[in-house]
């Protein structure tokens, strides 16, 4: 599938962690977003169910919301406004254990010849002890079954917080952070088969490193609560754009917005020369 460039303004795609949708609202999150003349936003970890997002949070700057919930009360949940009305929207993957927490979303904008998905996804953490992190493993296998047959079907961009530092680059501390999850090497060598190119590799493309392969403190997406990590720039890369080749060959420009900390992480916004 080949895509052409066009005249018109990139396509500007953002996504961001805000770890409650409230709590970056009051932040001044809305606000910013509203100046970012953006196409797309894919949020996560919005902490609230219908009953809070609907009628409140679900239309902005022109955008279309739509969210997919956790069962549970002030957990997980991810949502994607877009501009463009899809042609589809598919709330989980799948898989009933993850289904439950709201960690997938999905606009398909299909034509004829072409079909390319948009995504907004939460990969689970496992840094709250032993219990959480078998879950993230159990997440990591069924996801990347997933995206190898949803690369097979169609063109996508996935966005999300992938709650995983691939590379040494990828976060300050790597040498304290080795026995750590979000960089322990089962972690990251699933990171490496996912964008690995050999056959039976997962062939997607990590957008921003194809754009900065060499950033290092430039690059960090979200920083710890504890100590002053935020103001010594103490951070890590967790938030993605996954995109397969012919998507990621369109890719322009990038952009990590660390004036206002909307939350624990920063927004990540990527320019594609691309049309929905």
């Amino acid at each position: 599938m080949e895509f052409t460039d066009y005249e018109e303004p990139p396509m500007k795609i953002i996504t961001a962690n805000l770890n409650g949708i409230r709590s970056a609202a009051t932040k001044g999150f809305f606000e910013w977003v509203q100046q970012q003349d953006a196409d797309v936003l894919g949020v996560q970890e919005i902490k609230a169910q219908a009953d809070v997002v609907e009628g409140t949070y679900c239309q902005l700057a022109g955008l279309s919301g739509h969210f997919h919930y956790a069962e549970k009360k002030g957990y997980s949940g991810v949502g994607l406004y877009t501009r463009v009305e899809p042609s589809d929207i598919v709330m989980g993957f799948g898989v009933a254990e993850f289904d439950a927490e709201g960690r997938w979303i999905e606009k398909r904008f299909d034509k004829p010849g072409r079909r390319l998905s948009v995504i907004s996804c939460y990969f689970p953490s496992g840094s709250s002890g032993e219990e959480r992190q078998q879950a993230k493993f159990r997440f990591l296998d069924v996801m990347a079954q997933h995206l190898a047959k949803l690369k097979q079907q169609r063109e996508f961009i996935l966005v999300g917080d992938v709650n995983i530092a691939h590379m040494e680059a990828d976060l300050k501390n790597w040498k304290g952070n080795l026995k750590n999850s979000g960089f322990l090497p089962e972690e990251r060598a699933w990171m490496s088969q996912l964008l690995g190119t050999e056959k039976g590799q997962g062939g997607l493309v990590d957008v921003y490193r194809q754009l900065h392969p060499d950033t290092t403190d430039a690059c960090y997406t979200w920083w710890s609560n504890r100590g002053q990590a935020y103001a010594k720039n103490v951070g890590w890369r967790l938030d993605y754009h996954l995109a397969t080749p012919a998507l990621a060959a369109q890719a322009r420009h990038c952009s990590i917005y660390k004036d206002v900390k909307f939350s624990d992480h920063a927004p990540v916004t990527m320019d594609y020369d691309l049309a929905l």
